[in-house]
Parts: C-alpha cells; sequence; structure tokens
C-alpha cells in the first residue's frame, strides 16, 4: 500500500495531508501556523502532526507554496544581471540590477538576423561574477530559434558557475520584453527556491520516506524539483492553482465556481472540465506583466484572519493581524492585558489607535534598520503591547508609516479583531479561546452601538458579501462592479444565480453556507475535508499536464511549402502542412504522456484533449498563417496512481 503527501504552506496556515494512492482515499490531516521567514518550521510543525504509520509508507511528496509570490512582491530576491540580444524595444526598465544589450537575434523564422556578440557576453560575465547570483538572457523571437540564449548560456555557466535563465525555457508565447522580465524575476528566485526545495528533500530523507518530490505550478500542473529549482517563477501562484484543483477533486465537480477563504485573502476562480482556466495574457506578479499561463483568478484582501477596525464606521481588511482568541493561548496574559486597554476618543481612532491592536515581536533580525525602527524594536519585545503602552515608553506615538514597514518586513507582527473572532463569539467556530474574542468584540461594538453579539453577526454578514462580491465580479467580468455591490449591499427583489455549483474551501466556511445562499441562488457544496483543500490540491495537479505546439510556414512569399513546428521541446521543418500538423499532434501527445508517466500517473488514465488555433488574415486562401494545436492531458477523476 502506498500513499502521497500533500503540503500546502499558504500565507497564513501550512496544511498538510495524506492520501491513499489506491482509491485517493484521505487518511490523515493537519493544520500549523505559517512560519515566516523559514516556512520550513511551519511545515515540520505540520508533517509532525500526521500519523507516523502513514509517514513511513509515502512515496510521492508535493509541494505548494507563497515563497516565490512573496519574494516578488516584497522584493527580496537576489541580484541579477540580464542579457538582451538584439534590436529590444524596452517600454520600461527592467528588474534587473545589471543589465546589457548586445548583438545577435533571429526573426520570426527563427533565421539569424546578426551575429552574436561573445565578447561582449564574455566582459558581462567576468565583471559580474561576484556580484550576481544568477543571470538571464533573453534573446530576439528566441521561441523561434534559441540557438543564441544557449550559447550564452553555455559560455557563462563555463565563466561563472552561476545559474543563467533563457527567456526561451520560460514560454513559447511572444513578447521579448516581457520575457525578458519573466527571466529576470525567476532567476532572483533561484537560490531562494533552491533552498527551499532542499530544505524539503532533507526533511523527507531524515524522516526515513522514499519519495519523489514535485510542487505545483501557477496553471495548476506540478514540475518536479529538478525543474523547479530551474523554473522557480513557475511556482508563483501555486497556492490560489492548489485551492482550484483541491475543490474540484473533494467535491466530485469537475465545473464549479471555488471560493476559497484563507486566513490573509479570499480567492474565486472556476474550473471547467476538470482543467482550471488560464489568464492568457500571464500572470502579473509584483507590477510585472510575465508571460507565465497562470490560472485565472481574483484575489480580495478579506480573510478570515482581516483585521476588523472602526473609523467612523466598521472596516474589515485589507492587512492581515493575529485573532486575538489565538493570541490568547499563545501568550498568557493577553487576555488580561486585552480587557485592562482603555478605550481610545473616537477622534484618535484609525487602522493602528485601536481598543483591540496590539504588536509583538516576530523575532526575525531586521538588516539596516532606520533610527525610528530601531526606537521602536527596543519597544516591542516578545510580548504584545498596545499602542498605549508603546505610548507611555516611547513617550509618543509611534508613526504609521514605521509600523507598517515593520509588519511588512515581518518583524513585528499585529494583533486584532478578526471575523475568526467573531465566529467564535457566534459559536460558529471555536478552535481556540472564545472569552478572548468576546472581551474584543464587547469593545468595538460600543463604536456603532450594537451589542457585540449584534456586531459579530453584522462582520459575518459583510464577510459573505465580500465573498459574494467576489465571486459575481468574477463570473462578471467587465459588467460593472458598482452594479454588483449595489444589488449585494442594498435590499432590493432580486438575487443572482449561477448554474454551476460553487464549492467553499477554508477551515470556518461552513459558518458562512446561510449567508452566501441568502445572496446567491446556487448549489454551494462545502466538501466535508475543505479546511485542508489546498493541501489536496497539490497532490491532484499530477493529474493535469499542457503543452502549445505552433506551425507557421517558413516564408510567407511562398506560404505552402516548408513548415516550420515549434515545440518544448525545440524547432523541426518539414515541406508538407501535413506533415508539420501529423508530426505535431503526435509529439504533443507524447510530451503530454511522458510527462504525466513520470509523476506517476498510469497511461490508462490519461484523456489528452486537444484545440486548434488558425491565424489568417481575411482573404487569405493558403495554409493557415499560423496554426495553434494546445494539447491538455487530464487524469481521470480518482485515478492518481501508479
Amino acid at each position: 500500500m502506498q500513499y502521497s503527501l500533500g503540503i500546502d504552506a499558504g500565507g497564513t496556515y501550512t496544511d498538510a495531508v495524506i492520501l491513499r494512492d489506491s482509491d485517493c482515499r484521505i487518511l490523515d490531516t493537519s493544520k500549523a501556523i505559517t512560519t515566516y521567514p523559514n516556512l520550513m518550521t511551519g511545515i515540520r510543525n505540520a508533517i509532525d502532526k500526521l500519523n507516523p504509520e502513514y509517514l513511513s509508507k509515502v512515496k510521492l511528496v508535493s509541494v505548494s507554496t507563497t515563497l516565490s509570490t512573496n519574494t516578488i512582491l516584497e522584493r527580496t530576491g537576489y541580484p541579477v544581471g540580464l542579457i538582451l540580444v538584439g534590436d529590444y524595444i524596452i517600454p520600461r526598465e527592467l528588474p534587473a540590477e545589471y543589465c546589457i544589450n548586445i548583438r545577435g537575434g533571429h526573426d520570426s523564422n527563427g533565421d539569424e538576423l546578426q551575429a552574436l556578440d561573445l565578447t561582449a557576453v564574455e566582459q558581462f560575465a567576468v565583471s559580474l561574477k561576484d556580484k550576481v547570483s544568477a543571470f538571464a538572457v533573453s534573446s530576439y523571437f528566441s521561441t523561434r530559434n534559441p540557438e543564441h540564449e544557449l550559447k550564452i548560456k553555455d559560455m557563462i555557466h563555463k565563466l561563472t558557475g552561476r545559474p543563467v535563465i533563457c527567456g526561451h525555457e520560460l514560454s513559447q508565447q511572444l513578447g521579448a520584453y516581457e520575457r525578458a522580465a519573466t527571466a529576470v524575476l525567476n532567476a532572483q528566485l533561484i537560490p531562494i527556491i533552491y533552498q527551499f526545495i532542499h530544505s524539503i528533500t532533507a526533511e523527507v530523507t531524515q524522516r526515513n520516506i522514499d519519495a519523489k518530490v514535485l510542487m505545483l505550478k501557477c496553471d495548476g500542473s506540478v514540475i518536479d524539483i529538478k525543474g523547479a529549482k530551474q523554473r522557480p517563477i513557475e511556482t508563483i501562484f501555486s497556492g490560489p492553482a492548489a485551492s482550484i484543483i483541491g475543490a474540484s477533486h473533494l467535491s466530485g465537480f469537475d465545473t464549479c465556481a471555488v471560493i476559497d477563504v484563507g486566513g490573509t485573502s479570499t480567492d474565486v476562480s472556476i474550473i471547467k472540465n476538470g482543467v482550471p482556466e488560464l489568464c492568457e495574457k500571464g500572470a502579473i506578479v509584483g507590477g510585472w506583466q510575465t508571460r507565465l499561463k497562470a490560472i485565472k483568478m481574483e484575489s480580495s484582501p478579506n480573510g478570515g484572519d482581516s483585521h476588523v477596525w472602526f473609523h467612523k464606521r466598521i472596516w474589515i481588511g485589507p492587512r492581515r493581524v493575529m485573532p486575538l482568541c489565538f493570541a490568547a493561548v499563545n501568550y498568557p496574559n493577553f487576555k488580561e492585558k486585552l480587557e485592562k486597554t482603555p478605550i481610545p476618543l473616537r477622534t484618535m481612532l484609525n487602522e493602528h489607535i485601536q481598543p483591540t491592536k496590539f504588536f509583538v515581536s516576530t523575532g526575525v533580525e531586521l538588516t539596516n534598520p532606520t533610527e525610528s525602527e530601531q526606537k521602536l524594536l527596543e519597544v516591542i519585545k516578545d510580548e504584545p503591547l498596545s499602542i498605549n503602552e508603546i505610548l507611555n515608553k516611547m513617550k509618543r506615538f509611534p508613526s504609521p508609516a514605521v509600523l507598517d514597514s515593520l509588519v511588512q518586513q515581518r518583524v513585528i507582527q499585529a494583533i486584532g479583531f478578526t471575523p475568526t473572532d467573531a465566529l467564535h463569539v457566534l459559536g460558529d467556530y471555536t478552535e481556540w479561546d472564545v472569552e478572548a474574542a468576546q472581551i474584543g468584540a464587547k469593545k468595538l461594538s460600543r463604536f456603532i452601538q450594537m451589542g457585540p453579539y449584534a456586531f459579530c453577526k453584522n462582520v459575518k454578514q459583510q464577510v459573505a458579501k465580500n465573498m459574494a462580491y467576489s465571486l459575481m465580479s468574477f463570473i462578471l467580468e467587465g459588467k460593472g462592479k458598482d452594479g454588483i455591490k449595489k444589488m449585494l449591499e442594498e435590499e432590493v427583489p432580486a438575487q443572482y444565480r449561477v448554474n454551476i455549483p460553487i464549492v467553499l474551501l477554508g477551515a470556518p466556511v461552513k459558518a458562512y453556507y446561510e449567508e452566501l445562499k441568502a445572496l446567491i441562488d446556487a448549489d454551494i457544496v462545502v466538501p466535508e475535508q475543505a479546511r485542508v483543500g489546498n493541501a489536496v490540491g497539490a497532490l491532484v495537479g499530477k493529474g493535469i499536464k499542457r503543452i502549445e505546439i505552433v506551425i507557421r510556414p517558413y516564408s510567407m512569399e511562398n506560404p505552402d511549402q516548408n513548415f516550420l513546428v515549434f515545440t518544448p521541446a525545440g524547432r523541426e521543418r518539414f515541406e508538407q502542412y501535413r506533415m508539420a500538423v501529423e508530426y505535431s499532434y503526435k509529439a504533443g501527445e507524447e510530451l503530454i504522456l511522458n510527462s504525466m508517466k513520470d509523476f506517476g500517473v498510469p497511461e490508462g488514465s490519461i484523456k489528452i484533449d486537444t484545440s486548434v488555433e488558425y491565424l489568417s488574415p481575411s482573404g487569405w486562401k493558403q495554409t493557415p498563417m499560423e496554426t495553434k494545436i494546445t494539447f491538455v492531458g487530464v487524469c481521470t477523476p480518482g485515478v492518481l496512481t501508479d
């Protein structure tokens, strides 16, 4: 009997699940708090809670993580040297510390435009050998012929020994500038993901688990650890990808909408016929347009741990805080301190000055803090402090900008009232200290002249409305978000109807079932294991694989003879269009089957769907100017075993 282990290191919680391969039955689950900056502590804590007998039989480990996404968003990647090859048009600055543009590049058929200037490459590489951790290379039309990128990669490896990322390795889509940005972001992540993967494999080995390790990609498929080390940027947004794949698997619906309520955010998406819809233009990460095809989704900063605070009205989010009920479990004197904290005047209230807001050190060391940051860190230590206590120690209010900076860098952790606390007061979800949540509700409810219970019902209702709004604005994209909000917020004799099931994921989502049902007419489903759906999705992703192949005439002057076929494996040339098409279908299916079989999916369970797009101008009578064939391999539901 063989088992598989799925792990999802999310923004707030790390989930783990063990599946039995023979029937995909969930045997054991666990949750732990995600730990920063070292995610491995949280992962280790989650694994420790699992049955060791099951762990000893695990033969496959699959992981989804926020590590790549957070690194790009927080701009904490490693320094990179970028080499642009050809006549680049650079609309704005690229995210590389060092950059050079050299002669070379190809045309749209993959024929060389200019000879490659390897002398410039040598000088650039040698000068940066001790200044960067990796290099990125992006050559004009490298998707049509990667020859120049590969020559540069080989030279830099020999000269420096540093990793080199080529644009054509990450995307077959046109867009030289976007491929360059994608390559740079990828190169920045290599040392970070390498260390993460090393830690994961070391943990698996230390526990005497003989298993293959995979990571979930942003398109809902998986990648082996070798590929993840070379292309770590493909692991961005793997959390949302895990949620939609996991929701489909747990609910048994191959077509459904998904609302995933995490601690930090609420993510919504749709899966059709077992395959998530992709954002065709490529994912936008940290403001950079990439050429990575990621799952199409909408994320809002409203989760179970979003900060509930008062300033003229009740606000939910956008920042995440540690719930009062959880803080009371972790800090012995916190509940007493919460009760004694004075109520600020209404005129003083802002996001940080709240009767339920506290700050505590995370223990993370800050490199080169400013003078203001250092003074605040001398006050905020291992015990939570209210703004009033910080004022007494510093003799002045701390700067909101400095507090924000330290929270952003995860040097301090904010504590406050959250929707999770509201559910504790209502009795819908009572994982931690109910009394601490009740104290917080009593303090905040004074500002809106409600009782604590009615206040918490109001918070719960608003969270449900936020969930409904996120879903409907995603489904009705471009149809006017103001109208959607008006219909949900106001009493109107109408209700949205969704004709596909809506699957809810997240630890406390069952509590929102009735509120959401009142807002949207649909079949709303909460799977039995909704609390660990993302960890399930990290495993089920091995049942999906996508490949694109493009066919183009070699010359537009004679478009009915000589055709080029561009595949992830390279470029091929054929005299006839029919031969090119036959080769493309054979190559695409082989690439799908070989990849999925390597991840443990039996060949007999793999279904391959193909779709074809033809590009030709109006009045064109020859063979298509471009033929794009997309292959999607999907594992038969319920079959994910060897």
